[in-house]
């Protein structure tokens, strides 16, 4: 008999994830609060400065919080972000990924508009996109035991309720205690919206309808028609309305 702590080894994508996130973070250390602005997201500087590249970068910074936030982060993301890379594959683990965590920065870039201390605050860290795994955990892996707390055990599904109502009311609160709230709501509900198909729908239905009324034309275009047994008994005449 053998005991294993979390889902065993790690998976090619989650670990180069890792990688750069502790990577990034000490050098962050290092160079101190200008790598901070200028690669964490602040609405004000994508807005007044256009500084589009913050909605990605931001995601891989975790000097605000410190030790214990890229350690929670990074924690999560193995649990969680192994298994769904081993049911997945690596190519959608990682666009899933990078979705969910670009989202959750458009959800907060959005609320900005309107709540001024989202719009002149600058957030940092993986976190929306580690909501966006445990949303797919949980849609994916819906009994699996999860430890709230690490000491109750409850299924995956109710977990994400859980998590998903205080993201929901602590966004109606507004930012407090250095936590972007709005941006772990985003990624809760992008990482929806993008595992129900939505992303790809719009255009999968007019390439279907395209082909079909192309076909269409080709039928009339040829004089198709279908086959049956009665065609099939009378084919000497009307042998014309037939292509083979």
């Amino acid at each position: 008999m053998s005991y294993s702590f979390g889902p065993g080894g790690i998976t090619p994508a989650v670990k180069l994830i890792i990688i750069a996130n502790v990577v990034l973070f000490v050098l962050n250390m290092i160079v101190g609060e200008m790598m901070t602005m200028r690669l964490g997201l602040s609405p004000q500087a994508v807005f007044e400065q256009l500084a589009v590249w913050q909605p990605l970068t931001y995601m891989f910074l975790h000097s605000i919080g410190g030790f214990g936030h890229i350690l929670i982060n990074m924690l999560s993301l193995w649990m969680f972000g192994t298994e769904l890379e081993r049911t997945w594959g690596t190519r959608f683990f990682t666009k899933y990924y990078l979705v969910t965590g670009v989202g959750a920065a458009f959800t907060s870039l959005l609320l900005s508009w309107f709540i001024d201390d989202i719009y002149y605050s600058v957030t940092v860290g993986a976190s929306g996109a580690i909501y966006g795994l445990l949303l797919a955990y949980g849609m994916y892996f819906p009994h699996r035991p999860i430890y709230l707390y690490f000491i109750f055990p409850i299924p995956a599904r109710i977990f994400v309720v859980i998590v998903g109502a205080i993201a929901f009311m602590s966004a109606l609160g507004g930012p407090g205690g250095g936590v972007a709230h709005s941006a772990h709501l985003g990624g809760l509900v992008i990482g929806y919206l993008y595992l129900k198909g939505l992303r790809a729908r719009p255009m999968d239905e007019l390439k279907y309808r395209y082909l079909r009324w192309k076909m269409g034309r080709a039928r009339s275009k040829f004089d198709v028609y279908s086959g049956g047994r009665a065609a099939d008994d009378d084919w000497k005449s009307d042998w014309k309305k037939h292509i083979h």
